[in-house]
């Protein structure tokens, strides 16, 4: 096939290029460059020979010269991000992913596949049990229950505290800017892809991680922070009680589940979940990469909390299992691949700090208020 990767210059897409690559696919690349994740603006050193486009989703033009003859997308470019510029991921990730299907049909070309990247996301504080009224899906946090430290969501019916469970595909809940649009994204893929007979699939990534992840990217995950914070001789930010449980999934399960849903016939029309079937807590996790490190220290654990996180939140990857994937990165070969990436990674600034600070500074991250 002739594939368009979007975003293909980014962490996810890079990889993704690679490996369709090594497939015999012939790749191109749209990519705007964004400074947040390559500060330069330019395009990155181990980017294979492709065909690159430099441009924006949301630019027709550019998608225009992106598609020239491709027969299949995978869609990853997104904006993310923590800050409350609710309409720019609209923008770019709805209106993005809309304009691709509007250019697909204006210009009747033939595709064989669209895969589009959503998220966990779209699962807001995740699936729960009550014991005694069952299955759950609790309403965000409130900013009232935070502040006092009470971090645990309860059931929505009696107050209970509740059990988390794997989150399945059927029942998203997004509760914050980017989960509402990648749900968006999804059922532009679905349901126009359906309806104009172009086979589509949406792959909803759990905490994606390893090598070429951006230092300079606030949204590329914990690894980043906890390793830039530990570089630069701080101890490892954790946010709450660090007891909140997440699945972190290796780069190259990811890239793997892309290839999958690219090419198997019973992948068109459906979203599977791609996780790594391991759950951690974070506080967990800051120690993985404190003894990987080689760091005598214990985690920061301070009272902060970030607007707009989960809970407990992981994914049951059954449907995407039944086509026959299987992850096979553990949380220690993540830690030990981006640990071998980044010593040779040319970092430049304090990029930890300053997000953390800017994210400070806005309101982002707070504390919980003094007991009276």
């Amino acid at each position: 096939m002739h594939v368009l990767v979007t975003g293909g210059a980014g962490f996810i897409g890079s990889h993704v290029v690679e490996a369709l690559i090594r497939r015999g696919h012939t790749v191109a690349v749209l990519d705007s460059l964004v400074s947040r994740v390559h500060p330069g603006r330019s395009w990155p050193e181990d980017l294979p020979a492709v065909r690159r486009v430099r441009g924006d989703v949301t630019e027709r033009e550019d998608w225009l010269l992106a598609l020239e003859g491709v027969d299949a997308v995978v869609h990853l470019a997104a904006y993310q991000d923590y800050q409350a510029d609710f309409s720019r991921f609209a923008r770019v990730n709805d209106a993005g992913t809309a304009l691709l299907y509007e250019l697909l049909i204006e210009r009747r070309q033939p595709i064989r596949r669209v895969v589009v990247a959503s998220s966990q996301a779209v699962y807001g504080e995740g699936a729960y049990r009550c014991p005694r009224h069952g299955p759950q899906y609790p309403p965000p946090r409130s900013l009232e229950q935070l502040s006092r430290g009470n971090w645990d969501p309860g059931c929505p019916v009696c107050g209970t505290p509740l059990e988390p469970v794997a989150s399945t595909e059927e029942h998203p809940a997004p509760t914050n800017a980017y989960g509402i649009s990648k749900l968006a994204t999804e059922s532009y893929a679905l349901t126009l892809g359906a309806r104009h007979n172009i086979p589509s699939a949406a792959l909803r990534f759990s905490i994606i991680q390893g090598p070429r992840q951006s230092p300079a990217n606030a949204y590329s995950g914990v690894l980043r922070a906890f390793v830039g914070h530990i570089r630069n001789n701080r101890r490892p930010v954790v946010f709450e009680d660090g007891r909140q449980r997440r699945d972190y999934t290796h780069i190259r399960d990811a890239v793997a589940a892309v290839e999958l849903v690219l090419e198997h016939p019973d992948a068109a029309g459906q979203a599977f979940n791609v996780g790594s079937g391991r759950v951690t807590t974070v506080v967990e996790y800051a120690h993985s990469v404190l003894t990987a490190m080689g760091v005598d220290a214990e985690p920061d654990v301070s009272g902060r909390y970030r607007l707009g996180d989960t809970r407990h939140v992981w994914s049951d990857t059954s449907r995407l299992r039944a086509l026959g994937w299987r992850p096979t990165g553990t949380l220690e070969a993540i830690i030990r691949d981006y640990l071998a990436w980044i010593a040779d990674a040319t970092v430049g600034e304090d990029w930890t700090a300053r997000a953390l600070a800017r994210m400070e500074a806005d309101g982002v991250i707070r504390r919980i208020s003094p007991a009276d």
